[in-house]
């Protein structure tokens, strides 16, 4: 395959042109809306396609991309919510879960770092701003915040590790933003002190799903955790979760690797500057790969069956995002291989002219 200039490349793992068929998979599930579910077939959730919008930037196709956000922007919910799930463009998961709401900041961030388009985060600000004022609602007295909604608009008293350290990278990318517009949001700042406080100190906080590899390696891939206590987590984990040469399982007591999830810890391993355990990582997990450049979710190691039996967008973005972090030469590599970054001063601040209506309504 020839190369494609721009794209990551890592030598004897993945090159640019075997990146760019990925991108191109993914971008053959968009629909004509814009909207990216898992596939063509199956459900849209809007954690999910955030994280594959960010890998289409990654490939270059911007304008897929910014019609990913503008599909979500269009439907988010007076209260700064989405639905769970939607399917043929209507929900069919109406629930108000707070990484849902948190990540399209991440995904905007990431935009603006792909293209510096400051008509787009002024047409996005408004959406972002609404989305990240309810998780700071949300927030528990612990630090840590609510999953989702009750039906009566409260907050459930469960808190879930995983997803707060999403929410910890959204206030951060959401204060990044912030201060690219001109307005600061400084109750999102004590908002992700206090989360913080709660992932390093207070593991009590959050329901128990220490089974799942999510909850080990989250909080480094986030930046909530950095410096030794990071390095000291996944060491923690690491004979717990890491199947050599197969990937991560997706809960310690099965045996069962997934592609996400192996990508996501070469993701917090390139956070930490072990970009060569990352790379074993992302190399482990090629058996997932299909000749269209697209990713089985999972292999069930103990009889070698794919399973579930799905390519999906999430998998494949997960791919690419772990690469061009590896890699490093992307200009929004440094989101996820530098976390520590979102907490300087942006580089540049720019107060935008921002237009009187938004796409969120």
């Amino acid at each position: 395959m020839a190369e494609r200039p721009g794209l990551p490349h890592l030598p004897g793992v993945l090159s640019a042109a075997h990146l760019a068929q990925t991108v191109a998979a993914i971008a053959a599930e968009q629909l004509p809306d814009g909207a990216l579910p898992w596939s063509r077939t199956e459900q849209l959730d809007p954690w999910d396609s955030v994280e594959a919008a960010m890998a289409l930037d990654v490939g270059g196709e911007h304008a897929r991309a910014a019609a990913a956000y503008a599909w979500l922007a269009d439907r988010q919910r007076p209260d700064g919510s989405w639905a769970a799930e939607y399917r043929d463009g209507r929900p069919t998961a109406p629930a108000a879960e707070s990484n849902h709401a948190g990540y399209l900041a991440v995904g905007v961030w990431h935009h603006w770092l792909s293209t510096v388009d400051e008509e787009f985060v002024g047409r996005l600000w408004p959406v972002v701003r609404r989305a990240l004022d309810l998780v700071s609602t949300m927030q528990l007295p612990t630090g840590a915040v609510s999953w989702a909604l009750r039906p009566d608009g409260s907050p459930d008293d469960t808190a879930l590790l995983t997803g707060n350290a999403s929410l910890y990278q959204a206030l951060r990318c959401g204060i990044a933003l912030a201060g690219l517009v001109g307005e600061p949001q400084p109750a999102w700042d004590l908002a992700a002190d206090d989360l913080q406080t709660a992932l390093s100190h207070r593991p009590d906080v959050f329901a128990d799903r220490s089974r799942y590899s999510m909850d080990w390696y989250y909080p480094v891939l986030a930046g909530a955790l950095i410096g030794p206590a990071a390095h000291d987590r996944l060491a923690a984990g690491w004979d717990t979760f890491v199947v050599p040469g197969l990937g991560v399982r997706c809960v310690a007591d099965r045996p069962w690797v997934t592609g996400a999830e192996t990508c996501e810890l070469a993701l917090a391993l390139a956070a930490i500057g072990q970009r060569d355990a990352a790379t074993e990582q992302l190399a482990a997990m090629q058996h997932l790969r299909a000749e269209d450049g697209s990713y089985w979710t999972g292999l069930v190691f103990a009889d070698g069956a794919r399973w579930p039996v799905e390519r999906t967008t999430w998998t494949a973005a997960s791919v690419v995002l772990a690469a061009d972090a590896i890699a490093g030469t992307g200009p929004a590599a440094g989101l996820f291989a530098d976390p520590a970054a979102l907490q300087r001063p942006v580089e540049r601040p720019t107060v935008l002219d921002r237009p009187t209506g938004s796409p969120g309504g």
